[in-house]
């Protein structure tokens, strides 16, 4: 059995949930702007940006995409470019500076009364899923740009005391190269030169891309992305959940408390090719039945560790809430020659894996190939388990995740109609989906305020968040900026 373990870091479906909050009633999500009316303040251009304006250009940035009739945008792509260009000039009108740099990633960022200061980096990624949601990922860059647009326009921009900067990501779904986080983990530093030479199922490499789209694409370029960990104070994001939890409990905003580990294996089992009707039963080795039997196997070991796996921490084990959250998926399963009257000679599949605790992940993984190899002895076909992708936990800052908790619970304040509801603790969940914080988190402290979204649903064209929640989400950012980046608090 062959396992590898490659340079990179994980990707995205899924939830995981740890949440610390009483059980409230409170709003459902229907398909209007909202059930609430928010108080935005006694000038009414809070309204008009944070919530109006930034609802209108989450839908026309929805129009922009590389397929026809469904939302596409993928790194570097001709609708990523329009996408790109219709943020800069958005940046623009907030006052910001902007520029592109060689990894595509778009930058607006405002100065302070002290440009030496570290910045604070808000950000989220402007590429998509095939057939995608229009809030993954813009919902956060559209946040962040109306937020310090209200500063703009009430005078206050000048009076941040450090410079803050807003960046759109260029790839963060890693769906033209297969490979997360193209954009963020050159930020990070963490990007290697020899992630230029992936390519697409055309062949083309991503150093092909970028020099299409007049990009150097060389070691020294990919050294002038990456930031100085000494020039950043810290990183937030702003995302859609991309699970039901908030709207169960009926809160439009969530504190994330940390991402899961993500392990990605793509497994091939090879067995005897033959004719459906002349191989005996007892005398196959169905590569298909054995692929059969540890899917299976997998779906019982992270239903069910507790029948599989030590929890003793004094015997070498670990405690039995680290695989809290834990979920195992096949999302990709192939055979050939694939034909309905014939015995497979070969089945690939794919799992992804994620847990909250990075040793609990390993000991799962650990396991499940240990009793893999003895079915496929047992079966006798051969079974080889790749690592493909990476990634350990991810914690949020605590300090920075209380001040996002302080402003998310500020700016729910201002929902009159429910300002009742809440009064309680904001949620704070584990997020079993990655997200450019991941990448980020190399670099500098990080903290996310994940929104509701209808059902829980994304990466769908029916992904949907309501106008007052993307208001809300605006709001708590602006008092976050307010609250600890402002000369004076307002």
């Amino acid at each position: 059995m062959a396992i590898s373990f490659p340079w990179f870091y994980g990707s995205k479906p899924l939830l995981l949930f740890h949440v610390s909050i009483l059980l409230i009633s409170g709003l459902s999500l229907g398909t209007g702007t909202g059930t609430g009316t928010v108080d935005y303040g006694s000038d009414e251009v809070f309204a008009d940006v944070l919530r109006d304006e930034a609802v209108d250009r989450i839908h026309q940035l929805s129009k922009i995409s590389d397929g026809d009739g469904y939302l596409e945008r993928t790194f570097l792509s001709p609708a990523s470019i329009r996408a790109a260009n219709l943020i800069l000039s958005w940046m623009q009108d907030a006052g910001l500076r902007t520029w592109v740099d060689p990894m595509g990633n778009v930058h607006g960022r405002t100065e302070s009364v002290n440009p030496t200061a570290e910045a604070l980096l808000i950000g989220s990624h402007l590429d998509t899923v095939i057939d995608a949601g229009m809030y993954d990922g813009t919902l956060g860059i559209i946040c962040a740009i109306s937020a310090l647009k209200v500063l703009k326009n009430t005078g206050k921009l000048d009076e941040l005391v450090r410079p803050v900067e807003v960046i759109a990501f260029s790839d963060e779904e890693g769906v033209r190269f297969q490979t997360t986080f193209l954009g963020s983990a050159a930020i990070a530093g963490i990007l290697p030169e020899s992630a230029l030479k992936i390519s697409d199922k055309n062949g083309v490499t991503v150093e092909e891309v970028l020099k299409e789209n007049s990009f150097e694409a060389t070691e020294e370029s990919l050294t002038q992305v990456k930031y100085d960990p000494k020039s950043v104070w810290g990183y937030i994001e702003l995302h859609i959940e991309q699970g039901p939890l908030l709207e169960s409990l009926g809160y439009p905003l969530g504190v994330v408390k940390g991402i899961a580990g993500q392990t990605r294996l793509k497994v091939i089992v090879r067995g005897s090719q033959g004719h459906a009707g002349t191989v005996p039963m007892f005398m196959r080795q169905d590569p298909m039945a054995a692929s059969a039997e540890l899917i299976i196997l997998l779906e019982s070991l992270c239903k069910h560790p507790e029948n599989f796996l030590t929890y003793d921490e004094k015997c070498g084990g670990f405690p039995k809430e680290s695989l809290t959250g834990l979920v195992c998926t096949v999302g990709e399963i192939s055979s050939w020659p694939s034909a309905s009257n014939v015995i497979p000679g070969q089945v690939n599949f794919t799992i992804d894996l994620r847990a909250i605790d990075d040793m609990a992940r390993e000991a799962i993984m650990l396991e499940f190939s240990n009793r893999a190899q003895q079915i496929c002895n047992k079966r006798m076909v051969n079974c080889t388990i790749d690592r493909k992708h990476n990634a350990e936990a991810v914690k949020c800052d605590p300090l920075l995740s209380e001040q996002l908790k302080y402003a998310a619970r500020s700016a729910l304040g201002k929902m009159s109609t429910e300002a009742a509801n809440y009064q309680h603790e904001i949620p704070v969940l584990m997020s079993g989906a990655g997200h450019d914080s991941m990448a980020m988190s190399h670099l500098t402290k990080i903290g996310m305020l994940f929104i509701r979204c209808r059902g829980g649903v994304s990466h769908s064209p029916d992904e949907f968040v309501l106008d007052d929640d993307v208001g809300a989400a605006g709001l708590a950012l602006l008092k976050f900026l307010q609250n600890n980046m402002m000369i004076s608090v307002t």
